[in-house]
């Protein structure tokens, strides 16, 4: 089993708190980690319609089974049960009783704010990360191979081809977790949607325009984003809110929390036709984005990234916020390093009166330049 990097803030958490909730996307691992991290803990699927009916209709007798705690997995599907939740957890004083995962951000959310906020602790897990791979031995240095396959983990734990994996991900989420989340009828439109989102990776998100190629309003727009969003599928970078600039982009930049389910949508299924596929670049700019959210999700930390663009194309693709302090990085999908690699940096240095900074390109060479800026790798562990 590949080891996850955030099996240490899990276990830290569910010491200091009386429950821990686990989010992430389906088959993101959640399962497979809070069983292995709690194995003397009894397992309980309520996607399972049976246990969910039991939960529903009597959840004082469900809750009675698990006098010393219980993993409840994808717990959403039963928000009745927090408030019974709460007087268990107020009445115990052990710590990490039970762990709770779901899918669906935005319902369990929903129903942790208003039944167990302040007795919870969350934790967020991605798909395997390049390090966790690295670590397993299970990737190599071919960065078209790992924007194709992506790190969703069946399709290196069972072997799976990548894009039939992802092809019934896709239809499995679109008739499943769509029509939770709300109930929309027409789905082939719905999978269009999700299609030309695919092909806007690292762009700003244009919500009119996106409309008017799908053939509904913004607002209708607007709410399908939202179901993207709490279903991790989508990830919206926003631009930081300090105006060096005042004619700056106000828009969020569009990406997926996974290359290889971004790559499937756009029908790509093999390394030659990633390569003259003219989103290649922005499959690899979501890539760097999201690798550095996993990093900061498996510590237990908040998004600290954002990006910066003002009216006239000046940008630059990250800036990381380190409490206060920020850093920039730009995102390069060349594999040679030359002088355009710097402009961006420099360009923002100059700006703000500050120096350094990070580019993270797809070759392999590590290097620190004199004017103090780091160039990283793409599989690096320093992001």
């Amino acid at each position: 089993m590949i080891q996850r990097l955030a099996q240490k803030e899990l276990l830290g958490l569910s010491a200091q708190f009386k429950s821990v909730a686990v989010i992430g996307p389906r088959q993101s691992g959640k399962t497979t980690l809070t069983k292995s991290v709690f194995p003397n803990k009894p397992y309980v699927s309520l996607e399972n319609p049976d246990t969910r009916l039991f939960a529903e209709d009597d959840p004082r007798g469900f809750l009675s089974q698990f006098p010393e705690g219980a993993i409840l997995d994808e717990a959403q599907r039963t928000p009745n049960l927090f408030s019974y939740l709460q007087q268990i957890l107020d009445e115990s004083s052990s710590p990490g009783k039970f762990i709770i995962t779901g899918s669906n951000n935005f319902l369990l959310q929903e129903s942790i704010v208003q039944s167990l906020a302040g007795r919870i602790a969350y934790i967020k897990l991605l798909p395997f990360s390049i390090p966790e791979l690295k670590a397993a031995n299970i990737i190599s240095d071919n960065v078209n191979e790992f924007l194709i396959k992506g790190g969703y983990p069946p399709i290196y734990d069972q072997n799976i081809p990548s894009y039939k994996w992802h092809q019934n991900y896709i239809q499995t989420y679109l008739e499943k977790d769509v029509r939770q989340i709300k109930n929309i009828t027409n789905l082939s439109l719905f999978e269009r949607f999700l299609r030309l989102c695919a092909g806007r990776v690292g762009q700003l998100l244009n919500m009119n325009s996106l409309g008017i190629e799908v053939g509904v309003d913004s607002k209708t727009i607007a709410s399908w984003i939202g179901i993207l969003e709490s279903s991790f599928v989508v990830y919206l970078l926003k631009p930081h809110d300090q105006n060096f600039n005042k004619r700056v982009v106000k828009m969020p930049k569009l990406y997926f929390y996974d290359t290889g389910l971004a790559a499937a949508l756009l029908g790509i299924q093999n390394e030659s036709q990633l390569d003259t596929h003219p989103v290649k670049g922005s499959l690899f700019e979501n890539m760097v984005v999201i690798e550095m959210l996993k990093s900061r999700f498996n510590l237990g930390l908040s998004d600290n990234i954002f990006f910066w663009r003002d009216n006239v194309g000046n940008e630059i693709d990250i800036l990381i916020d380190d409490a206060g302090k920020l850093v920039p990085v730009e995102i390069k999908a060349g594999k040679t390093i030359n002088s355009d690699y710097f402009k961006g940096i420099t360009f923002w240095n100059k700006l703000t009166g500050s120096t350094g900074g990070q580019i993270i390109y797809a070759g392999n060479e590590k290097q620190l330049r004199s004017n103090n800026i780091n160039i990283s790798p793409w599989n690096s562990t320093d992001f």
